[in-house]
């Protein structure tokens, strides 16, 4: 690889490294108004924006929408709770690649049984869990991405030599949007299987008596 190209990779490489969650230590542990959720959201996740400084993160009409479409439960007396930026922390990473639909389907079960549930195993019990296992898997990525950067710099060997760079980032692109289409697939897969009878949404319906929406 030329030296250009491992500028490039070691620029890859260190945005992911930026990409951070948000510690349940580090959100308040008192109730926020909607300004303050999208204050400390976007303190806290701009560094990961395609464009920091400019992307919000959040807006109010992101957040009314949520509530409106059952992602989070509603707000008490326009205070969000640190239950809800949690759940609004697990919407902001799955907006980028699911529906609407397919949030509510994943993050209705967990609301139902774990916000402010007043239990010992609680929703900030499963966000630890969760982002504990997604850290973990960092390095694991980082080494994937560095295969697949390889891979796509052997690619196109025919093809003219002033066309060569644009065409190993364009192979570079493919193999990652292939990954991602491939696991999109397979997420939505398992959230469907959420929705068959006695799973998910309309399973509970059923169990409660309640008719499934069609």
């Amino acid at each position: 690889m030329t030296i250009d190209n491992d500028d490039l990779l070691n620029s890859i490489l260190a945005s992911l490294d930026r990409v951070e969650h948000i510690n349940p230590d580090d959100i308040p542990n008192i109730d926020l108004y909607m300004d303050q959720v999208t204050t400390f959201m976007d303190s806290h996740l701009q560094s990961a924006a395609r464009y920091p400084g400019q992307d919000k993160i959040l807006t109010k009409t992101m957040i009314n929408n949520y509530a409106k479409n059952d992602l989070i439960p509603p707000p008490v007396r326009k205070k969000y709770s640190r239950e809800h930026v949690m759940l609004l922390v697990f919407i902001y990473y799955y907006k980028g690649f699911l529906s609407i639909n397919d949030i509510q389907k994943l993050l209705e079960p967990i609301a139902e049984r774990y916000f402010q549930n007043g239990q010992e195993y609680n929703l900030e019990d499963i966000y630890r869990e969760a982002f504990d296992m997604e850290e973990k898997q960092l390095q694991a990525m980082k080494e994937d991405v560095v295969e697949k950067f390889r891979a796509a710099q052997g690619a196109f060997p025919g093809a003219p030599k002033e066309d060569a760079e644009f065409l190993h980032k364009f192979a570079f692109i493919c193999l990652l949007g292939y990954d991602v289409y491939l696991k999109k697939l397979m997420i939505e897969k398992m959230i469907d299987e959420l929705s068959l009878p006695g799973k998910g949404q309309e399973g509970r319906k059923a169990n409660k008596g309640e008719k499934p929406e069609e």
